[in-house]
């Protein structure tokens, strides 16, 4: 039965709607009247909408989503408000910025109604008002910015041109989420300078990373000749080190071999028949020598009597007894000052 009475309201009221004359309404009011819903007594108001209802022409309350009951005569829904989030195409329009470059700029802007009875009575059309805001308001920050910060700074400008609608559509119930800039048109012969400005960046940045390439390569190359020298350099100077002290060692050994060798040659001479034996090996150097000759050279030089071995060994014996009379000398010496030493000192005795 309500949906019956639902039904008929409706109708009625459409057709007096038709047949009203327009010619006294603006036109947001022909666009708010348009769409409004029938009041038939039980409404049932959708969800994020908000019904204005008038009672006898004067502001009576604000309908929430579900049933909701008026009086068909005296109230009246004036005004339909949707709480959703609503998209508002801007359209494009002609800005100068700072450096005098005009330019073609579109947009659009999100904003939400927080206050549906300011949207209603406080601005006659809100998204016409608003639309007009943003296009005044970009105009007014492009003009701030030069042409190559507009393309850099886009972020900012949406920024700025929010924050500069929210402080206006405060006192409408409306909240201007944000805005973003679709595209821009710059003349033809900019856009030529713009893309040759790009193209000479662009061979500037290839010939800076080239050099810097170079430089990095050739600082590479000397960075590793530089290396290789003190490696090598450290080499040679560990090799001559090590053949310094091998060769310091060969020498030590050599002598410390000759010095044992002296040693017991000299113990051996000491003892009993150690001339003989001295003998024996010089006559046996004397014929080794002999048979080197002309072996390593071909200059030879012999003595007079080279057949004589016998004297040979005995002039080589009579050096050797010669150069060891001093020594033995000296030792005879030693031993009869260690004897006096040890002697007691013998007491005079005077007769009285």
């Amino acid at each position: 039965m309500l949906r019956t009475l639902y039904r008929a309201g409706g109708a009625i009221l459409k057709n007096s709607q038709r047949t009203a004359p327009r010619w006294w309404m603006s036109p947001a009011q022909q666009r708010w009247a348009s769409r409004l819903p029938v009041n038939t007594f039980v409404l049932f108001v959708p969800q994020q909408e908000a019904w204005v209802i008038e009672r006898m022409g004067r502001f009576h309350r604000i309908l929430e989503p579900g049933l909701n009951f008026l009086i068909p005569i005296l109230d009246r829904i004036r005004y339909v408000q949707s709480l959703k989030e609503i998209v508002i195409d801007i359209p494009e329009q002609s800005s100068v910025s700072l450096d005098n470059v005009t330019l073609q700029i579109d947009g659009v802007l999100y904003l939400r109604i927080l206050d549906p009875f300011k949207a209603s009575y406080g601005v006659e059309d809100p998204e016409y008002a608003v639309t007009q805001l943003a296009q005044t308001t970009m105009r007014s920050e492009l003009g701030k910015l030069t042409l190559d910060k507009v393309f850099r700074e886009r972020e900012s400008l949406n920024s700025n041109i929010v924050h500069s609608i929210n402080q206006a559509s405060d006192e409408w119930g409306i909240r201007c989420l944000r805005y973003e800039i679709k595209d821009i048109q710059v003349p033809p012969r900019v856009k030529e300078s713009m893309q040759m400005q790009v193209e000479a960046e662009r061979r500037k940045r290839a010939t800076v990373l080239e050099s810097e390439g170079t430089r990095e390569a050739a600082i590479n190359v000397a960075e590793g000749r530089k290396q290789s020298q003190i490696l090598a350099s450290e080499g040679e100077k560990a090799e001559q080190i090590n053949r310094a002290t091998g060769e310091a060692q060969a020498v030590l050994a050599k002598a410390e071999a000759k010095s044992k060798a002296i040693r017991l040659l000299s113990e051996a001479l000491a003892e009993q028949n150690g001339n003989a034996a001295a003998s024996l090996s010089v006559a046996e150097q004397y014929v080794s020598a002999f048979s080197n000759l002309a072996k390593e050279s071909n200059t030879v030089l012999l003595p007079s009597n080279t057949g004589d071995i016998s004297r040979m060994v005995t002039q080589a014996m009579t050096i050797y007894s010669t150069l060891s009379k001093p020594r033995l000398k000296h030792e005879s010496i030693t031993a009869e000052t260690e004897e006096t030493a040890e002697e007691p000192p013998v007491q005079s005795t005077s007769a009285q």
